[in-house]
């Protein structure tokens, strides 16, 4: 299976899992936040953070955004989509901060000029949403900018995930197994789909983003393989905001990055052996 270079890191069986906390729109427009998230992540030991880019008025349609829908921001849709948006101005501070940490940031951009917008910043991929997988044209401009891109699948059919492969081919590319809801019950996450996803598309390296509650089924996912695993992260799941109760809080991420590490020391290299601390004990018990 070919590994994936994601900066200085490669991304694949045998490597460390790459985890990744994503921020997405859980800053709740604030850039403060969003650095407390940041310094949550790397105080977990999470290899990168993600956000979210989408050029508004593109991505919706002036009725979804004329809808009403009271928020922090105003009393319609649109002023909550504009009012978590970030800028250059974040986006500099952003990259500034990360850099300044020593953490990884990527993003996924929800439209063609999002993409452009990213593309200042030299990031080490680019993550395409799953409700994004069908966008043909997105895909395109994604792929043309030659970085490496990590697709997730959630509400998205095994023909539909197929036909994304082929359009952006298997080169540098990352795989995600995903279910799209907020939170995730634990009947609808079907780990399995990891391993369908691995005999699907042998030469992809397959990860998972998790939305359920709790950090079980995602060491679980890291256990079967995956070599990515990403999860949103909050500050407070009673914060306001529609993903914070499907994210994980600083407890939580912790815990997480702390055991997928201890399962990939305890997993070893499969040889048996007797461990040195093993014989004083065989010779005590052992009679023959």
């Amino acid at each position: 299976m070919a590994l994936v270079k994601i900066a200085n890191r490669l991304v694949g069986p045998g490597q460390p899992c790459f985890i990744v906390a994503e921020i997405g729109i859980n800053h709740n427009g604030s850039v403060e936040i969003a650095k407390k998230l940041i310094d949550l992540a790397v105080e977990s030991g999470c290899d990168a953070v993600k956000f979210q880019k989408r050029t508004v008025e593109v991505v919706y349609t002036p009725e979804e955004l004329a809808k009403p829908r009271e928020n922090p921001f105003g009393p319609t849709n649109g002023d909550l989509k504009r009012g978590l948006e970030f800028g250059k101005e974040q986006y500099d501070e952003i990259d500034r901060y990360c850099r300044e940490k020593g953490i990884l940031w990527f993003a996924s951009p929800w439209d063609e000029g999002s993409v452009d917008f990213l593309e200042q910043y030299d990031l080490p991929c680019y993550k395409i949403a799953s409700a994004s997988l069908t966008d043909n044209g997105l895909l395109r401009h994604i792929r043309s900018k030659g970085r490496p891109v990590i697709l997730s699948t959630g509400m998205s059919t095994m023909e539909q995930i197929r036909h994304a492969v082929e359009f952006l081919g298997e080169k540098d590319l990352i795989i995600l197994h995903c279910v799209s809801t907020y939170p995730s019950e634990t009947e609808e996450i079907n780990l399995s789909v990891i391993s369908t996803l691995s005999n699907e598309f042998p030469n992809i390296p397959i990860g998972y983003s998790g939305h359920e509650i709790g950090v079980a089924m995602s060491l679980a996912a890291a256990v079967m393989g995956a070599c990515v695993v990403e999860r949103h992260i909050t500050l407070e799941q009673a914060m306001w905001g529609s993903d914070q109760s499907a994210s994980l809080a600083p407890k939580g991420i912790r815990m997480l990055a702390r055991d997928i590490r201890r399962f990939e020391v305890a997993k070893g290299d499969g040889i048996k052996r007797v461990v040195e601390t093993e014989i004083p004990i065989m010779k005590k018990l052992r009679r023959k």
